[in-house]
């Protein structure tokens, strides 16, 4: 089976996904759709693709091409619910860039018609699929129950998105630091921080109405966890988990390939899993070999866990009110 991918959206982030589709055998890129056909047909050019992809200046054009077996949606934060629910319903299977919502209510409202539909829907959550992640939850087991998670993702990139005029910064529901950076973090959380968590303590930044800075101690009665994730700093990005036997520090927790292990009991140690081509190629033949199986969720990026990476959002965008 070749599973027919198309696009929605033709930003920075579709271009990497074309790039990194291209060396996956089992799909191709047949088509992608923008706000005008001639913005898709540039697009198209400038990627790997397959030689007779279409080009269409309207996404619901592209639903109704029943040549496309899946879509991937690349578009704004703010769009992903109408056109995950528009792709569902059009008898597609979805593979969303995070955040998948702006909220776990949203996240919910798509998992149930995902469910109606028999469409599989899966977030597009890089960590998780990357190589080092097994190895780091093999690890993980072995240290014993976990007891603590931080995880920190500050990027002094404020001009940069300010420059570059993006929607991180325009006021509204789709943009801030928590939905950009801070939805990697509430992956890490989620995993380990499992239930319903509550809020601790928390400090938070926000110029022109938008988060650009958060810090934020959560609890769920048994394990403690520390978000922090800002647009206006830099500090190094990790992920650490706290065992009974140890902890774990993973660098680069947005796409990891290296970590260190500090057992209690022992020396230091490190774990380095290098990429299966890049950051995006795990999620991406995940996600293929699913669609091929007739699968209706992923086991690694479920629909509870998007709604629960949601959650941890929401949890801690209460802060700010």
């Amino acid at each position: 089976m070749m599973v027919r991918f198309a696009i929605l959206g033709a930003g920075n982030i579709a271009h990497r996904f074309a790039a990194s589709l291209s060396h996956e055998p089992r799909a191709k890129l047949v088509a992608a759709s923008c706000r005008s056909k001639e913005k898709a047909e540039a697009f198209l050019c400038e990627v790997s693709c397959d030689e007779g992809a279409r080009a269409y200046g309207s996404h619901d054009e592209l639903l109704r091409d029943s040549d496309v077996d899946a879509v991937y949606l690349a578009l704004p934060h703010v769009l992903h619910r109408e056109w995950a629910v528009r792709a569902l319903r059009a008898g597609k299977d979805v593979l969303c860039e995070k955040p998948a919502m702006l909220t776990a209510g949203e996240m919910e409202e798509v998992a149930a018609v995902a469910r109606e539909t028999g469409r599989l829907f899966m977030e597009a959550m890089k960590p998780r699929f990357v190589p080092l992640y097994q190895q780091v939850l093999d690890v993980v087991a072995e240290l014993g129950t976990v007891k603590r998670v931080e995880a920190t993702l500050c990027n002094d990139m404020l001009g940069m998105v300010e420059g570059t005029g993006t929607y991180h910064m325009e006021p509204g529901p789709g943009a801030g630091v928590l939905l950009d950076c801070g939805i990697y973090c509430a992956s890490w959380v989620a995993a380990f921080c499992l239930g319903d968590l509550e809020l601790l303590s928390f400090a938070g930044e926000q110029k022109n109405g938008v988060d650009i800075y958060v810090d934020a101690e959560l609890s769920n009665g048994s394990v403690t966890a520390r978000l922090e994730c800002a647009f206006d700093c830099a500090k190094p990005r990790t992920a650490t988990l706290v065992c009974e036997r140890g902890r774990v520090v993973v660098d680069e927790l947005h796409r990891p390939t290296h970590a260190t292990v500090f057992p209690t009991d022992g020396e230091p140690w490190s774990i380095d899993a290098p990429y299966e081509v890049d950051d995006f190629f795990g999620e991406i033949s995940h996600f293929v070999g699913l669609v091929e199986a007739g699968a209706r969720e992923s086991s690694g990026m479920s629909l509870a866990d998007s709604v629960a990476c949601a959650s941890v959002l929401d949890v801690v965008r209460g802060g700010f009110s």
